[in-house]
């Protein structure tokens, strides 16, 4: 069993800011395992597929960014989901905007919904598909940033990079390594 879970903010204010390519990119992974979100369970609005026999939960947790630990320790307390199986794909503001970078472990860098998730598991061992975000023309604080709305002129490139991203979920539930996920996808 596989657990995919997409950061981001519930409120539809925040729907098309910086700070939820994780709920975009699990939407795309959705799609591409035909699944829909339709149930709410553990803190967060979930998805089913099923790939060759294996349950695949696709998550976007609904506690808000800095708390989305507690929906991800839920939903892997529920299913038993091994940290090996767990993929995680959110915002990045330590990479250049539409930069997509796939990692087999790593920390929370300056990324407070990761640093939940960690902080809640116990856990740093498990994939997880960065999106970047960095514009380096935009000087205002990360906070307020990530906060914004994606400019019209950049929306394009993030959504070709949320696809990306959700391509390769889908493929690394399918059954490729994550290593070679890192290989076609980075």
């Amino acid at each position: 069993m596989y657990l995919i879970v997409g950061l981001g903010n519930p409120d539809k204010q925040y729907e098309k800011t910086f700070h939820n390519m994780g709920y975009i990119a699990v939407g795309d992974a959705a799609e591409a395992l035909g699944a829909k979100f339709k149930k709410k369970e553990c803190e967060a609005s979930v998805a089913e597929a099923y790939i060759g026999g294996e349950k695949v939960i696709l998550a976007r947790p609904l506690t808000y960014m800095n708390n989305s630990g507690r929906a991800v320790k839920q939903l892997m307390s529920k299913y038993k989901i091994p940290p090996e199986n767990l993929l995680v794909i959110y915002d990045d503001y330590d990479l250049p905007k539409g930069k997509v970078r796939i990692r087999a472990s790593g920390s929370a860098g300056t990324h407070n919904g990761m640093r939940s998730i960690i902080g809640e598991t116990g856990l740093k061992e498990f994939p997880r598909i960065r999106i970047g975000i960095r514009d380096e023309e935009v000087d205002i604080p990360i906070i307020n940033y990530v906060l914004s709305e994606v400019r019209k002129e950049d929306y394009e490139l993030f959504s070709q990079a949320c696809r990306k991203a959700g391509e390769a979920a889908a493929e690394f539930v399918r059954g490729l390594d994550i290593e070679k996920v890192m290989c076609k996808f980075n």
